[in-house]
C-alpha cells in the first residue's frame, strides 16, 4: 500500500510517502516539505499566533493535494515539541481538524524517543547490539538506549535547534557571552540524565538522526546525500568540537555557504552543533554514524507492525 506520513514539526512540515507493506522495506516515492519554524512562532505567553496557525493549516492543505495526487491510501499524521508545547495546542488542533479533517495526533517526547530508537533498530538491525540513539530537532532533542526494538531508556529534552537559536542567540553572529551561555545550558541539562544512561552499561553502537546531525557531518566532511543512503557517514567529535567555534564567528548567511548547509537551517545550525558535542562529550562519544531513518520511518514501521502479514 502506500502510505503517507504527514510530520508537523517544529521546523518543517514534512509529507513522506512510501510504498510499504508488512515485512518489506519502506521504499521513498515522494517528499514535500514546507519550511514553517513553528518553534520560532511562539507568542511571549508561549501560544501559536493567528499567523502562525493560518500558515499551518494553508501548509497541511497543500500537503493534502500532494497526497492526494500520489495516490496515498492511507496518511499519519502526527505533530512533535512545537505544537506539544504550545500554550494553545488544543484550539491549533481544533483548528486543524475542523479546517483541514486531518486529526494530528501529538506525539509525547518519549514517543517521539522511541519511535525513532525503532527507526534506528531496523536500521542498523540486531547485530548493532546495544544501540545509543540521539536526535536533534528544532523543538528537542530525544535520547534512546537499549538492546531490543524497545529502548530500555528514553528521555526528550527541551534543546532543539530552533528554540535554543530563537531563545538564547539573538545575534548574527552571537555574541560570545550568549554562547558560552547557552553552552552551559545545553550541558547542564543533558548532565541530568546522564545517570540513567550509565548505570545500563555502555552502548555498542551510537547513531544519530535528523538534518541537524547529517549537516554537521557534512560540513566535517561526509557523503553528499546525492550519493545515496548506503554510504557511511560519521561525525566524529573531534571535528565537531574544532568547528563549533567557527560556527559561531560566522553569520547565517556565511553558514548557508558551507556543504550541504541550506539557507533555511543555517541560523539555528550553532545551536545545533553545541546540543551535538554536549551529547557527545557527556556520554563520552568519540565518533557517532548518520542514521538514515528517524521518526518518520519510526512511525511507518509502526503501523506495518500493526497491519501484521500478508
Amino acid at each position: 500500500m502506500r502510505l503517507g506520513v504527514l510530520d508537523v514539526g517544529s521546523n518543517t512540515v514534512h509529507l513522506l510517502v512510501v510504498d510499504a507493506h508488512p515485512g518489506a522495506c519502506p521504499r521513498p516515492a515522494h517528499s514535500h516539505k514546507a519550511e514553517l519554524r513553528l518553534a520560532q512562532l511562539l507568542d511571549d505567553s508561549g501560544a501559536i499566533g493567528s499567523d502562525g496557525v493560518e500558515r499551518l493549516v494553508s501548509v497541511i492543505h497543500e500537503a493534502l493535494r500532494a497526497a492526494e495526487d500520489k495516490g496515498v491510501e492511507e496518511l499519519l499524521p502526527f505533530a512533535t515539541s512545537a505544537v506539544r508545547e504550545a500554550g494553545n495546542a488544543d484550539d491549533v488542533l481544533t483548528r486543524v481538524r475542523t479546517e483541514t479533517g486531518v486529526e494530528l495526533q501529538v506525539l509525547s517526547g518519549a514517543e517521539e524517543a522511541r519511535l525513532t530508537f525503532l527507526a534506528a533498530r531496523r536500521w542498523y538491525g540486531w547485530s548493532a547490539g546495544k544501540l545509543l540513539v540521539v536526535d536533534i530537532g528544532g523543538g528537542s532533542l530525544e535520547i534512546a538506549y537499549g538492546m531490543d526494538e524497545e529502548p530500555d531508556a528514553a528521555v526528550s529534552l527541551p534543546l532543539g535547534a530552533g528554540r535554543l537559536t530563537a531563545g538564547w542567540l539573538p545575534g548574527d553572529p552571537p555574541e560570545e557571552e550568549d554562547v558560552r551561555a547557552l553552552r552551559r545550558h545545553v550541558r547542564t541539562e543533558i548532565a541530568r540524565t546522564v545517570g540513567e544512561f550509565s548505570r545500563l552499561g555502555g552502548p555498542d553502537h551510537v547513531v544519530a538522526t535528523s538534518k541537524t546531525f547529517k549537516q554537521l557531518a557534512r560540513i566535517a566532511g561526509a557523503a553528499r546525500s546525492v550519493e545515496g543512503l548506503y554510504v557511511q557517514r560519521e561525525l566524529k567529535r573531534e571535528s565537531l568540537q574544532a568547528w563549533v567555534p567557527r560556527l559561531a564567528a560566522m553569520t547565517a548567511a556565511e553558514r548557508a555557504e558551507l556543504p550541504g548547509v541550506s539557507e533555511a537551517r543555517a541560523g539555528q545550525l550553532l545551536a545545533g552543533a553545541l546540543v551535538a558535542e554536549g551529547a557527545m562529550d557527556l556520554f563520552g562519544v568519540e565518533r557517532l554514524e548518520i542514521c538514515p531513518w528517524a521518526l518518520r520511518e519510526g512511525v511507518i514501521l509502526r503501523r506495518l507492525d500493526h497491519m501484521g502479514p500478508g
